[in-house]
């Protein structure tokens, strides 16, 4: 349990200095992005999966 604690204070310290340096902007940017490919491609994963089992 220790090791979580340890671990998730690490991550906050990390996100905590990118917060200060402004780079949560570019991150945000980033992240909206890479989700909408990732829609994408799952959609077309499921359209794609749906046509070759019949």
């Amino acid at each position: 349990m220790l090791k979580w604690a340890i671990l998730f204070l690490l991550i906050a310290l990390i996100a905590g200095v990118f917060g200060f340096f402004g780079i949560v902007s570019a991150a945000v940017g980033i992240a909206k992005i890479l989700f909408v490919v990732f829609l994408i491609l799952f959609i077309v994963s499921l359209f794609f999966n749906k046509r070759s089992s019949h």
